[in-house]
């Protein structure tokens, strides 16, 4: 089983016993609707492509219906976030295109991870940091990776290379999975953190106010 669908089990588990109701709440989605995502990507990611001309492909799994997820999430929410998470999503996709060009991806060079892993942990951390939500930081984490598929299939056509791409297939699955949930991850993480310290000093200040009233 590879990345992609371990971490959509994964992730499906934590829905069905109710241990992400929190998060999902965020994102504005109750636990029927997250499944059904979760479920049709795993389907979908065992699914024939679908070719769309000129060598180019969608996978249904790791390309569909993770666009609809997203077209789903902007639709719930308001114009100044989806402004905030495009932006997220271009500076995301454009150093994802950097980490592309820069990082060897034949096997002599690889020590401990595919690239195409660690492309997917640069994309879901930069995605973090830009989307500053947890809607946008997986919206930025998965638009960010499928976006560079459409780069290489423009780059292909420039250079008149002719070379078979698929949208969300095969190795890119596990990079828009592993990107967007990393991203939702550190957010929901850090997002929680940040809530209890910020409770805990409001409730420190409360108690001073009450003991230091005791004490007059």
């Amino acid at each position: 089983m590879n990345a992609g669908l371990v971490v959509i089990l994964a992730v499906t588990l934590l829905v069905y016993f109710g241990f992400a109701h929190r998060a999902l709440d965020r994102l504005r989605l109750n636990d029927r609707v997250a499944l059904i995502f979760l479920v049709a990507m795993m389907i979908g990611g065992f699914l024939p492509e679908i070719p769309l001309g000129n060598n180019l492909s969608v996978n249904i799994g790791g390309g569909i219906i993770p666009l609809i997820l997203v077209g789903y999430l902007w639709s719930r929410a308001d114009r100044s976030e989806i402004s905030r998470s495009i932006a997220a999503v271009l500076i995301t996709a454009a150093l994802v295109f950097v980490a592309v060009k820069s990082i060897p991806v034949e096997p002599a060079y690889n020590f401990f991870l595919d690239p195409l892993y660690l492309i997917a942990i640069i994309a879901g951390v930069v995605a973090y940091i830009t989307g500053r939500s947890r809607r946008g930081a997986f919206i930025a984490g998965t638009l960010a990776i499928i976006t560079n598929d459409l780069l290489a299939m423009v780059e292909n056509i420039s250079a008149g290379i002719v070379a078979p791409i698929s949208i969300g297939g095969a190795g890119v699955f596990d990079a828009v999975v592993i990107s967007g949930f990393l991203a939702l991850g550190l957010a929901e993480f850090t997002g929680e953190a940040l809530e209890r310290i910020s409770l805990g000093v409001l409730t420190g200040k409360k108690g001073d106010k009450k003991n230091g009233k005791e004490r007059e």
